[in-house]
């Protein structure tokens, strides 16, 4: 994705290597033995990373449309992440109108198309439109739907599955007043699940219903029993009108803590919720580290929290005053109760940090277990940006001064790499890395990376160096998209409204 307009402004390693991972992060064992991708940025920490080796990055075995039918021009839509389950089904969803999606099932194999399904799900206003964010849990799909219900299919791998709905506010409310429900209460985030298969999420409520529901967010227990909190009383701040649009839950390593941005409309804080009760545990405001100024929460954004193996939390954001950061935000970064503000990282805007085992990158030779993978665009024309857009591993103990604002400390390079590709609008400018979560493949130590230049690469921690690429597209401005890795290995990109399954020659 473009950075705002200016209208907004205005193969493998051991085995040992795959247990060792899967312990350093906790990874529930749904993860961790089947190598299945069942939601947001993989797990419910959004670490992004993978717990199968990814697949050479040779030819395209199959591609399907998420939008029947995209803009001209530039892409100004955040398109949902694809799922994968352990038997190798890609769910996804499709946006099939201005305002209408739906969500389908292919075989990963073939890319034949194992079924529909139907929402009334409707993206919520927003500088950029938002994805449908459905999540998998056991042998259930869920999905967001219209009057902030969600529907929960089973057996994602058949071609036919029971559908039910599921309602945090109760059904016999629903049914009391279907039509104020459907038209005043929208989800506003992807949905996310612990490891009991409780569901968590945000909502929009537009207008008036019955129950008098205020925007905010919902808890659907694993037997379908519904709670909900209001943003403004969670925050204890009678401004704050939501939580924050794209802003996905993460949950803390033990799943006591979930994780959420609320704002309102401009700035806001990060939330630690207990997750069994909605109860506040802690709230932090969101500030830019340089200004000290609330920093900008953007509906444009796809950010969302990522919760690192040690349980510190890390979620992006735009800085204010803007753009005295070249548009780059900031990664703000807290200890897992959110008392203790951490080094920030020197990028945010619209982005969510992939989790980076610390053995995976050789030269390393700090003490931290893990870092961080995020992108790191200089957007050109923007403040002193100059097109030199990069992707990074940053260090998340250590400091150096920030490359744009000096007299900030951020989070030390560990590695970065430019992009390949002349932007002939930018002289002298790279064409722009358009991820917002990146795989992280530690078996061949390498993340995977979408770039507007149409094409997905592979970065070699080891050498620094993209020792795979294929052509996806001819390229496109776009809205960030995600990277991922499938039960087999074969690796899922979106560029220009397609899906892509990239992989080995012969599947």
């Amino acid at each position: 994705m473009k950075q705002p307009t200016s209208a907004v402004q205005s193969r493998r390693l051991s085995l040992f290597l795959s247990i060792a991972a899967c312990a350093l992060l906790g990874a529930a064992s749904a993860y961790a033995q089947t190598g299945a991708w069942l939601t947001h940025s993989h797990d419910d920490q959004h670490t992004a990373l993978s717990t199968v080796p990814s697949q050479p990055l040779n030819t395209i075995h199959w591609h399907k449309p998420v939008d029947l039918d995209p803009p001209q021009g530039e892409i100004f839509i955040h398109y949902g992440s694809p799922l994968v389950t352990a038997a190798n089904t890609v769910v996804f969803p499709v946006k099939t109108g201005p305002n209408n999606f739906r969500v389908e099932a292919h075989n990963g194999a073939t890319g034949k198309r194992m079924w529909l399904l139907g929402t009334g799900w409707q993206a919520p206003s927003a500088d950029f439109t938002p994805p449908l964010g459905p999540t998998i849990f056991g042998t259930q799909l869920f999905v967001p739907d219209i009057a902030g219900r969600v529907i929960a299919r089973q057996n994602p791998d058949e071609t036919k599955g029971k559908v039910s709905r599921l309602y945090f506010y109760g059904q016999k409310n629903f049914r009391k007043n279907p039509a104020a429900y459907e038209q005043n209460i929208q989800i506003d985030t992807p949905l996310s699940t612990d490891s009991s298969g409780d569901l968590f999420f945000g909502f929009l409520a537009l207008g008036s219903t019955p129950l008098n529901l205020q925007s905010g967010l919902a808890r659907i227990d694993a037997n379908g029993t519904g709670t909900w909190v209001s943003a403004a009383a969670l925050s204890g701040d009678p401004s704050i009108i939501e939580v924050s649009i794209s802003c996905a839950p993460a949950l803390s390593p033990d799943g006591s803590i979930v994780y959420v941005a609320v704002d309102n409309g401009t700035s806001g804080y990060l939330l630690a919720v207990n997750s069994t009760t909605l109860a506040l545990i802690n709230k932090v405001p969101l500030l830019d580290p340089s200004s000290g100024w609330d920093a900008w929460i953007y509906s444009g954004s796809s950010a969302t929290p990522t919760v690192g193996p040690d349980g510190d939390v890390y979620f992006g954001v735009l800085e204010n005053p803007f753009p005295a950061h070249n548009d780059r935000g900031w990664l703000l970064h807290y200890n897992a109760d959110l008392t203790v503000t951490k080094i920030p990282g020197s990028f945010g805007w619209d982005d969510t940090a992939s989790i980076v085992p610390a053995s995976i990158v050789p030269s390393y030779a700090g003490t931290s277990q893990y870092l961080l993978m995020t992108k790191y665009n200089n957007y050109c024309g923007v403040g002193t940006g100059t097109g030199l857009n990069k992707i990074a591993i940053l260090d998340p103990n250590a400091t150096e001064p920030d490359p744009i604002v000096p007299d900030t400390l951020v989070m030390n390079e560990v590695l970065t790499h430019l992009g390949e590709t002349p932007d002939p609008d930018c002289p002298g400018g790279l064409k722009e890395w358009c991820i917002n979560t990146a795989a992280i493949d530690p078996f061949s130590k390498s993340v995977l990376a979408n770039s507007e230049d149409g094409n997905l690469y592979r970065w070699d921690l080891t050498t620094n160096t993209f020792t795979q690429v294929i052509t996806l597209s001819t390229g496109i401005g776009e809205a960030y998209t995600p990277t991922v890795i499938g039960a087999d290995g074969t690796a899922y990109a979106i560029n220009q409204a397609i899906l892509d399954a990239v992989g080995t020659t012969a599947h």
